[in-house]
């Protein structure tokens, strides 16, 4: 099937295997480091076989990011957004400036507030069920994408809660479905580096499995290119579809390239320089290899790859471009190539170039409406 590019034999052994199985972390691997050649074959894999279980239709979202503090205690490494209480450009947004911001939102069409900030010092469960009301108080019909693995833990401790009674108070306030942000990688050698202070990687699990049990599914997510190995990549999908196999509570896979320009770890010399875009097509690929329709929807962040490189790696495996946003101050803070701001057009002129369906959806993929 592959002789005419050069493909070798173990190669296509593990796509060919691909076409009806999920493949190894072992298999996984090899595919991670193949060079030249090689890589168009496993793109059309992994581009025929997100045809096969989901079809051509790309979905996105029509959201709105609500970025309520930039003050956080959580000094990731990779991070250029988060300041300290005392920095003049440190902020927390009031309820009216909430409002306002929910209303232009709604005022375009948003069914989604994807609310998120910093690791506030003061942030207790209370307070995310004040965000939580004030929203669904004022618009009940768009939902909630909320809050983070890490601020979560950190506001039931503040509470002196356990998580399940934490999550339940969300989900009853108006929480409808958990970012998978704080993964970054789940490896604690590579957290120790990046984000010593954040959740561990059995504490990131035990949070998004308390969540599903409770009723709250999410997104999964992966931020690469910093510090961590091809092999952390693999063994951090691996993670995932583990919990998915148990819990079926993942609604979707976002894999985040990281942006080094303005990250403290790059200006201190301890990062690279961010993932290559071979590299960026081989996660998305291998993703859909690993993962199949397991979680069916591989979501591709095109603020962090740009309208155009978006574009390519809808051929590679994914079939979301996510939402419109209507900005993503996280994003902004670290150089997001192409804005944080995109129309229902310029998503869907996107998709159609590709001879493929532009499809608004709904938080967790339940209900999906033609665009025009």
């Amino acid at each position: 099937m592959f002789d005419i590019l050069s493909v070798s034999s173990k190669t296509e052994k593990i796509l060919t295997k691909s076409l009806d199985e999920e493949i190894s972390v072992e298999e996984a691997n090899h595919l991670m480091n193949i060079k030249g050649p090689e890589l168009y074959p496993l793109l059309a894999t992994a581009d025929y076989l997100r045809q096969q279980i989901v079809g051509d239709n790309v979905t996105f979202i029509n959201n709105c990011n609500i970025n309520f503090t930039n003050i956080c205690t959580v000094r990731c490494g990779f991070c250029a957004f988060g300041k300290d209480a005392d920095d003049p450009e440190a902020y927390i947004l009031n309820d009216e400036q909430i409002l306002e911001k929910a209303e232009g939102a709604v005022a375009n069409g948003a069914r989604e507030f994807t609310l998120m900030g910093g690791v506030h010092p003061d942030a207790d469960i209370d307070y995310y069920i004040h965000l939580l009301t004030l929203l669904k108080d004022n618009y009940p019909d768009v939902s909630i994408h909320g809050f983070s693995p890490t601020m979560v833990r950190d506001a039931c401790l503040a509470s002196g809660i356990d998580m399940a009674e934490g999550f339940e108070s969300l989900k009853a306030a108006g929480l409808d479905t958990l970012p998978g942000t704080a993964a970054e990688i789940l490896t604690d050698r590579s957290r120790e580096i990046i984000c010593p202070e954040k959740v561990s990687v059995a504490e990131w699990i035990e949070a998004v499995k308390t969540a599903q049990e409770v009723g709250i599914e999410g997104s999964a997510t992966i931020m690469y290119g910093h510090v961590e190995t091809l092999e952390e990549r693999v063994e951090h999908i691996d993670i995932i579809r583990q919990i998915q196999h148990e819990t079926h509570g993942f609604t979707e896979f976002i894999p985040m390239t990281f942006m080094h320009e303005y990250s403290p770890i790059f200006l201190e010399g301890q990062s690279n320089l961010g993932a290559t875009g071979t590299q960026d097509l081989k996660l998305y690929a291998v993703s859909r290899l690993m993962l199949r329709d397991v979680i069916p929807n591989i979501q591709i962040s095109w603020v962090k790859l740009g309208f155009r490189f978006a574009q390519i790696v809808l051929a590679a495996g994914a079939n979301d471009l996510g939402g419109t946003l209507g900005g993503d101050e996280l994003s902004a803070a670290s150089g997001a190539p192409d804005g944080v701001n995109a129309s229902i057009d310029t998503l869907a002129r996107m998709v159609r170039d590709l001879d493929r369906h532009p499809i608004e959806r709904n938080s967790n993929y339940t209900e999906f409406y033609e665009i025009e």
